[in-house]
């Protein structure tokens, strides 16, 4: 929640606005470059909670990655360029919870199996 909260001001910032254009050039950034990233460090610390090591947990971050990234992508952007258009910066971090519940059980499911 913080991080992505934070990452919407950020957005804010960078790019002011809420046009279709703007809300595209959001979503871009954000699934360009956030998600990628958070992707990654989610699939990470999974497997070093779950005590694989480091070797382990990188052959099954390799395995698992692009799967995940290219399911992000079927769901995310269109998710994203609505919450960016229609929905003022202060409710958008809940818009995005609701829509994380169900990707959350994805990647969790994801992440722990073997």
């Amino acid at each position: 929640g913080p991080v992505v909260g934070n990452w919407y001001r950020i957005l804010d910032r960078l790019i002011p606005g809420n046009t279709k254009v703007v809300a595209v050039k959001k979503m871009v950034l954000d699934q360009g470059g956030f998600a990628p990233c958070f992707l990654g460090c989610f699939l990470a610390v999974t497997g070093a909670v779950n005590g694989l090591s480091v070797q382990d947990n990188w052959s099954k971050i390799q395995q698992d990655y692009m799967d995940a990234l290219m399911t992000n992508y079927c769901i995310w952007p269109p998710v994203q360029i609505a919450n960016f258009y229609f929905v003022p910066l202060q409710h958008r971090l809940a818009v995005v919870q609701c829509v994380a519940i169900v990707w959350n059980c994805y990647l969790s499911w994801k992440a722990n199996r073997m």
